[in-house]
């Protein structure tokens, strides 16, 4: 095992994404009489499937399917079961995840507002964020101690 701390912190992603996943990312409403309905990653991509299928392919594989596969594969690399000759798999896997995209347009959502409803920042959008900037600082921090 290459370094401890990383592959801890790599493999607490493994559960952690999912969590952030299912975790409220922002509770949303029509008007401010109404209760507001939760929504999350799973939520919005189930929505996603019932009205547009490709496109909910294409969210699923960038948010979901990519950064988790990028964390597997750094999993694998810190184990020493795949050698640095996955680096090129890694750096495609992390070029696919856009969950970083997929967080920059919830903030951009909740930034400018709805006009006519209100939007309440969830615990999933903090823990979902956090997981994504975890999974760059270990994926950078790893390239820098395979590169030494």
């Amino acid at each position: 095992m290459r370094t401890g701390l990383l592959t801890l912190l790599n493999l607490a992603l493994l559960i952690l994404f999912p969590v952030s996943w299912a975790a409220p990312l922002m509770r949303a409403g029509m008007l401010p009489l109404f209760a507001l309905n939760e929504i999350s990653v799973l939520t919005g991509l189930q929505a996603l499937w019932r009205t547009d299928v490709f496109l909910a392919a294409l969210v699923t594989l960038f948010a979901v399917v990519a950064p988790y596969g990028k964390t597997v594969t750094l999993a694998l690399m810190h184990f020493e079961i795949l050698s640095l000759h996955a680096l090129p798999v890694l750096r495609l896997l992390g070029k696919l995840a856009m969950a970083e995209v997929f967080l920059l347009a919830l903030y951009i959502v909740l930034i400018k507002g709805t006009g006519f409803g209100r939007i309440e920042v969830g615990c999933g959008l903090y823990l979902f964020t956090a997981c994504v900037l975890a999974s760059l600082g270990i994926s950078w921090a790893t390239k820098q101690t395979d590169t030494n």
